[in-house]
């Protein structure tokens, strides 16, 4: 799938927003519908890939630049190099939708959490959102505002977006 025609959209929103715990009912809900989604996953740090102790830890702290561990069914593969995040995209050609977490910076569609006790008010560009998505009184001029748990909304946003309820669902025409 090229560029112009990825399905991306983003879960975005300040440190410990709930992005993690809305992306999960996301795929929940996404995957229920027959949809094959991929998740993409910026990490603000210098995450460690391997557990200590594991072979392919071993093997990277002997100097390995790369390792790839593997069954019949998947693969987990690890190497030190610069990578963008239209370039793991890439890794995944037969995702109906990508989601990425973070990203708010981005121009990727997305929704926005904004959190009572976290966050104040919306960080992202307004014109980026699918919806702001909300437990306080906020509204953005253009952008629907969403609940916590309106994982049907959310949905249907999607859905609608990328074109997606015309080809999954078995009763669209």
């Amino acid at each position: 799938m090229s560029g112009t025609e990825r399905r991306v959209a983003a879960v975005s929103g300040v440190k410990n927003s709930g992005k993690t715990t809305l992306l999960e009912k996301l795929i929940r809900a996404l995957t229920d519908r027959g949809l094959q989604v991929a998740v993409i996953k910026h990490d603000g740090h210098h995450f460690e890939p391997d557990v200590p102790g594991t072979d392919s830890w071993r093997h990277r702290q002997a100097g390995a630049y790369g390792t790839a561990i593997y069954d019949g069914e998947k693969y987990l593969m690890v190497k030190t190099a610069q990578i963008t995040p239209e370039a793991l995209m890439d890794q995944f050609p037969e995702a109906d939708l990508i989601l990425l977490e973070g990203a708010k910076d981005s121009p990727w569609p997305k929704f926005e959490i904004v959190r009572g006790g976290n966050s104040e008010r919306p960080v992202c560009d307004p014109a980026t959102l699918l919806a702001l998505v909300t437990d306080l009184p906020l509204s953005l001029p253009g952008v629907p505002t969403l609940g916590l748990e309106d994982i049907d909304g959310m949905v249907r946003l999607l859905l609608d977006r990328f074109g997606l309820s015309k080809e999954k669902e078995g009763d669209a025409p």
